[in-house]
């Protein structure tokens, strides 16, 4: 017997909506960061770059759409990734 919640939480992956509301906590956290701490807001952007791609393609995997996109969001997250890694001079 399954759980209740499942047909509801299996829309809400099939569609892509659950990694828009990660997606909008991953927003609403670099706003705030940045206005708290205003010095580091770049830094707080940057460093949140690379997660957001591989957010982006996973939700182009989870919605079906062509292999291009997610291919294209985790390549993206590379440079992403190196530029968080460059601007921290690590």
């Amino acid at each position: 017997m399954g759980h209740f919640l499942e047909p509801a939480m299996s829309a809400l992956f099939a569609s892509g909506h659950a990694i828009d509301l990660v997606l909008g906590f991953l927003v609403l956290e670099v706003m705030v960061l940045g206005i708290w701490r205003r010095s580091a807001a770049a830094t707080v952007v940057i460093a949140a770059l690379p997660g957001a791609c591989l957010l982006l393609a996973l939700r182009a995997a989870l919605t079906g759409a062509n292999w291009s996109w997610v291919a294209l969001w985790v390549a993206l997250s590379l440079p992403a990734h190196l530029a968080d890694l460059g601007w921290r001079r690590l």
